[in-house]
């Protein structure tokens, strides 16, 4: 009997119906539309993220034709809300993690920087979820419990008060030694006195819900870029991949290490299945299908499928910095913001435009730089998923800056398979995980084009020119 996996991301909630093999039998999507506010504020209404999952599940399920056994679901990670808890009812937008207006807070708690990232394996940054739970109770309420989206979604399913493993550790709030919540943690962010859920294996059946249908557990509770990891096989200390949509997320498994990374990314745990609790080191670029969105809207790009059909095999010189919201790793500038240069009267749309993939991929090339030095050894290859994959552009300039083989995973649906497999666990005791995650062959292989002094050459122009563009900080 198959799984219905449910994606529940930042631009879209995707349900899966997966069958024992792996194979996608029905799928459903339903758009969500974050608001983007003045000063950084992302929002969502979480009553179109709770009609969204009701909506795309049964739409899946419906075109499945038959029952499932679990429901699984994946989370964007660090998207908090506040809610009551009695009545399941928001008291609040859903923050997304993109938000940026917790600034202030992380400002106040700078001479804690450090030891934060040794306790935490992460980086004081607004991207991750205390500093918004804390902005939110400062600033919009404190009624209520505050939490992540997913433990939200899961109360509404089946009344549970639960988190995994791998989303708690995205919120500055558990040790990365221990993977549980940290009382010193919890004062330094003024959270001390709230209720907090109790973090479960992705592999633990939380509950049931009869939300789509007939009575069925819920199991395979998971981040949205951890799923990925482990749909994509990524099982073994140094596999790599990365998840190229609305931002790109570089992670790599690492496999039981506990130490923080020394060169700016961030640790935390990958999954806590089967009894093992393997960690993963990450980077994020903020906008990638997001930059070439916010392209499309200025009108200089109709469609993303266009990418491959640009005309163009350079930029005519022109680089761009999409920063759009802010730097991550290794810079973590939330102040940052996008630049293009080397513009001149032969500049063209499709220059601009080719201009921004470049500079995604740039910024891939330099986190797979940071984990080649974290781990002593670069990657021999890099998995890639996600909606930009459906263009070879990306991929193909990934290849050309790193100069190794990218590999395109062949499904578009990485998240909810990983999300299934971890709801197949649960409900097969005897299961192991290697068994769970189906075999798979790339879609394509993109091989480095350019020659080696080419990259160089742009690596160390891109590189200068995204620290030149760096606000001064007074």
């Amino acid at each position: 009997m198959s799984i219905l996996a449910i994606d529940q991301g930042t631009s879209a909630t995707k349900a899966v119906v997966v069958d024992d093999a792996g194979a996608a039998l029905a799928v459903a999507e339903e758009p969500v539309r974050p608001r983007y506010l003045p000063g950084g504020g992302v929002e969502h209404d979480p009553g179109a993220l709770w009609d969204s999952v009701l909506t795309a599940g049964r739409r899946a399920l419906a075109r499945a034709g038959g029952q499932v056994r679990a429901v699984a679901l994946a989370n964007q990670g660090e998207t908090v809300l506040a809610w009551d808890p009695a009545t399941g009812e928001p008291l609040s937008p859903a923050i997304v993690w993109q938000d940026r207006r917790s600034e202030a807070v992380c400002a106040e708690l700078s001479a804690h920087a450090e030891r934060i990232a040794q306790r935490t394996g992460l980086v004081l940054d607004p991207y991750f979820s205390a500093p918004k739970m804390a902005w939110l109770r400062r600033t919009l309420t404190g009624r209520g419990v505050v939490t992540t989206t997913d433990t939200w979604l899961v109360h509404k399913l089946t009344g549970e008060f639960v988190t995994d493993a791998a989303t708690a550790s995205r919120s500055l709030l558990t040790g990365l030694d221990t993977a549980d919540w940290d009382g010193e943690l919890l004062e330094l962010f003024g959270l001390a006195d709230e209720r907090l859920p109790r973090i479960v294996g992705c592999d633990e059946v939380v509950g049931e819900t009869g939300a789509f249908g007939d009575l069925v557990p819920v199991a395979g509770l998971v981040v949205d870029q951890q799923a990925a990891l482990l749909a994509e096989g990524c099982t073994t200390a140094g596999d790599a991949k990365c998840t190229l949509g609305t931002g790109a997320f570089l992670l790599v498994n690492v496999g039981e290490r506990t130490v923080p990374s020394a060169t700016g990314l961030t640790t935390s745990v990958a999954w806590r299945a089967r009894g093992s609790t393997p960690r993963c080191v990450d980077g994020q670029v903020y906008t990638a299908a997001s930059a070439l969105d916010w392209v499309r809207q200025l009108g200089l790009l109709d469609r993303l499928t266009d990418l491959d059909e640009l005309g163009v095999d350079d930029t005519d010189g022109v680089l761009c910095v999409p920063a759009l919201a802010g730097l991550a790793a290794p810079w973590w500038r939330s102040d940052a913001r996008a630049a293009f240069v080397g513009m001149g009267l032969s500049t063209r749309a499709e220059h601009l435009v080719l201009a921004v993939v470049e500079g995604i991929a740039a910024q891939i090339a330099e986190l797979v730089d940071l984990v080649a030095r974290d781990l002593g050894t670069p990657p021999d290859r890099l998995r890639v998923d996600g909606g930009l994959t459906r263009s070879a552009a990306v991929s193909q300039a990934i290849a050309d800056l790193l100069r190794i083989p990218v590999e395109v995973y062949p499904s578009p649906h990485a998240t909810a398979l990983g999300a299934a497999a971890l709801a197949r666990l649960a409900v097969e005791p005897g299961l192991a995980l290697a068994d769970a995650v189906p075999g798979w062959s790339p879609s394509r292989v993109l091989e480095p084009r350019w020659p080696e002094r080419r990259t160089r050459e742009f690596r160390e122009r891109w590189l200068a020119t995204a620290e030149a563009t760096l606000p001064v900080r007074r």
